[in-house]
């Protein structure tokens, strides 16, 4: 921070121009005292607050509760809390899908910060797109910033058995379209899945996205995976507010400086080690992006080949958040993968990756959770990306949630051109499909009007859930929930929307997956494809307007993070 800086620090910062500085100081701390605000106050450097509390969150359901507690660690630092809002995007309650207003919250976020008297910044986040989308716009606007997250639901109870969004809630869905659980018990079910404040009870994309904010070094050690309902997340709110007074004038512990190529790569490790959420991919290339660091699908391939899964949580698993809490959360993670990680690093509690890990645990580590190198979940990585005729720049499978003799497989390929073709045909009992074959589904990449979707998680016909099948290979250019699992191909880029090879494939065409060569194609000769490709029909023209236009004319592929060009 320079000198001018310095000066223009608190409630003088950014003044709004009237051509008259003096007097713009001056109406700004008038209208600032309508507020109750007192001289000593107005004198306090200023923490800024983004809080994405809305009646349409539900993961952020406690945020009242939260920035109360961060505005006491501001005050107890000597800062001047204050509180603004910004975008809130919560998962299910928005359309198309939450990622296309990613990008949305990422710029709202990023322009009140620098638009806005703010010396330093606390994110309060949680829910799927909103830690990216915060994380992305503190990168952009490169002031001093500490993310808070939500933390994860409590579990519920059915029938002696634990409950928790969203894994629990699609296996229960699978079952009563398989005709397991009747329409009685299914809303029974419903009201037990989500009873708690806080984000998704498993490793789905919002803990995931936790996790590698604390990895990263952008939020406190050992604050990923505090329920939403237990008082550290409190304390820890508060812990973050005091922290964010302290970064205040930093020339060295900015995003910037703590959001690098090598403190990404340890993102990469924690996300394969966790088996974290395919929809991590995205969001890390994304935050890559904009601390200019480019993402090779190819070198995720390497790390992956070179990191075992060691978390055992739903949906690889049989656990979830609140045990993997209790049982050591990342501090144990990276602790295990010490010798993989860059460690001379900084974080924004001022100490260095190796600091942190050199650190005792507050509890023994549970190693039903968190498994040792010796004695891995999975001696892979949990994700994947492959390549071929069909994804010339990649997509991604999760590995770790698949039947593994789905990774190897060739099949007949039954297409669906749209969601609306596959919510049409799917359950037809006349569906020319069998448990071999290899369901694919078009036109749902960030283009298209679905705008990248979790659609990927393809439901099986219903005709074959009624005969036991349980997975199947599915391919798409769309997301998958973080909750979900199958042999799920995803991502494919470049999409169908801008004529990418998934475009050209036809009912009956052969597909080969190769996890292990690392290889998708499509079995067509490409003659043939070629021909396919000079038919293929102009999409049809869209009166867009505002963000929805924007957002055509700038969004990237997946392999680009699904951000705009124009950043």
């Amino acid at each position: 921070m320079t000198n001018d800086d310095n000066k223009r620090r608190g409630i003088a910062g950014g003044l709004t121009n009237y051509g008259d500085p003096e007097f713009a100081a001056y109406l700004r701390r008038s209208f600032a005292r309508s507020m109750g605000y007192s001289s000593e106050a107005l004198a306090r450097p200023i923490v800024g607050i983004a809080n994405t509390y809305s009646g349409f969150n539900n993961c952020h359901r406690h945020f009242p509760e939260l920035v109360e507690a961060t505005k006491r660690g501001v005050l107890m630092a000597g800062g001047l809390p204050v509180e603004f809002p910004t975008t809130s995007l919560g998962e299910v309650f928005l359309n198309p899908t939450s990622l296309k207003f990613r990008n949305l919250m990422a710029m709202d976020t990023e322009e009140m910060i620098r638009a806005q008297p703010i010396d330093a910044v606390v994110l309060l986040g949680g829910c799927d797109k909103t830690v990216p989308a915060q994380l992305m716009a503190a990168l952009s606007a490169n002031v001093p910033a500490v993310q808070v997250v939500a933390g994860p639901m409590s579990t519920g109870r059915h029938k002696g058995e634990r409950l928790g969004a969203c894994t629990d809630c699609r296996r229960f869905w699978a079952r009563y379209r398989a005709g397991d659980v009747d329409a009685a018990e299914i809303e029974t079910v419903e009201g037990r899945l989500a009873t708690t404040a806080g984000t998704c009870a498993v490793m789905g994309t919002a803990s995931t996205m936790a996790c590698i904010s604390e990895t990263l070094g952008m939020s406190l050690p050992n604050s990923a995976a505090i329920p939403a309902v237990h008082a550290d997340r409190l304390r820890n709110a508060e812990e973050s507010g005091k922290r964010a007074v302290e970064l205040i004038g930093t020339a060295t512990l900015r995003p910037r400086d703590i959001v690098t190529e090598k403190s990404i790569e340890n993102a990469w490790r924690v996300l394969l080690a966790i088996s974290g959420s395919t929809n991590a991919v995205i969001h890390l290339t994304a935050i890559a992006r904009r601390a200019g660091v480019r993402v090779d699908l190819n070198r995720l391939n390497r790390l992956s080949d070179e990191t075992p899964v060691l978390v055992n949580l739903k949906p690889v698993g049989d656990n979830y958040m609140e045990d993997f809490h209790a049982g050591g959360g990342v501090p144990a993670v990276l602790k295990e993968i010490r010798d993989l990680l860059h460690l001379d690093v900084p974080t924004v509690s001022g100490k260095t990756l190796r600091e942190l890990i050199a650190a005792p645990l507050a509890d023994q580590v549970n190693r039903t959770i968190i498994r040792p190198r010796t004695e891995p979940v999975d001696p892979d990585g949990g994700l994947v990306a492959v390549f071929g005729t069909l994804a010339p720049r990649g997509a991604i499978v999760k590995r770790a949630a698949a039947d593994k003799k789905l990774l190897e497989h060739e099949g007949r390929a039954v297409v669906f051109s749209s969601l609306e073709d596959l919510s049409k045909r799917i359950d037809d009992p006349d569906l020319d499909v069998t448990a071999d074959d290899i369901l694919v589904l078009q036109n749902a990449g960030p283009r298209s009007a679905a705008a990248m979707p979790e659609a990927g998680y393809l439901p099986i016909p219903r005709k074959l859930a009624k005969a036991g099948v349980k997975d199947m290979v599915r391919i798409s250019d769309a997301r998958m929930s973080g909750t979900a699992y199958g042999a799920i191909v995803l991502h494919v880029a470049p999409e169908a929307a801008v004529g990418g090879p998934l475009a050209l494939v036809k009912n009956g065409d052969r597909i080969k997956l190769s996890v292990a060569q690392r290889k998708l194609d499509l079995l067509v000769d490409p003659a043939e494809l070629e021909k396919r490709r000079k038919a293929l029909p102009q999409p049809p023209k869209m009166e867009r307007r505002g963000y929805d236009k924007l957002y055509d004319a700038h969004v990237l592929q997946a392999d680009e993070g699904v951000d705009f060009d124009i950043f």
